[in-house]
């Protein structure tokens, strides 16, 4: 049997779910996604030579605005006050990793904070260095896991 898709109502339009009846729980949810860049792109960041400053501290921060703002990009997400958002950039061998964690104690999960976060990490990263790498890759965005007690 095929699962109902969660926002939609009996005639198949948009709908934003009602949690109101669902009991508050400690929610956390992890993503992750990267960017291919060229060598002498992760030079540079490595270095902190790009003209537009420390780009994995600017990307984090970036991630944590973004998380907090996820109701206002999404149309069906719920307005969430959330507990703590943490984003991390690191350099890999073919660019950068970010990782991003979000919880809140609340009625409905935080998988697209997360999710927003390290889209708009990874978003940052591209604004910041597309003056020198014309061949930046933003890929594997996913989520990593999620819970709730």
């Amino acid at each position: 049997m095929a699962k109902k898709l969660s926002h939609t109502d009996k005639n198949g339009k948009a709908n934003m779910v009602d949690v109101g009846s669902k009991p508050d729980q400690i929610r956390i949810a992890i993503a992750e996604g990267n960017i291919i860049l060229q060598p002498e792109t992760l030079k540079l960041i490595s270095d902190n030579q790009m003209k537009k400053g420390d780009v994995l501290t600017v990307a984090e921060i970036a991630g944590i605005q973004a998380a907090k703002r996820t109701a206002e990009l999404i149309p069906l997400c719920h307005n969430i006050e959330l507990n703590r958002v943490s984003v991390k950039a690191t350099l890999t061998k073919k660019g950068v990793n970010i990782i991003s964690e979000a919880k809140c104690t609340g009625k409905t999960g935080v998988e697209m904070e997360a999710l927003t976060a390290t889209s708009i990490a990874l978003l940052t990263i591209y604004d910041m260095c597309k003056a020198v790498d014309k061949s930046m890759v933003i890929c594997e965005i996913k989520l990593v896991k999620k819970t709730k007690e």
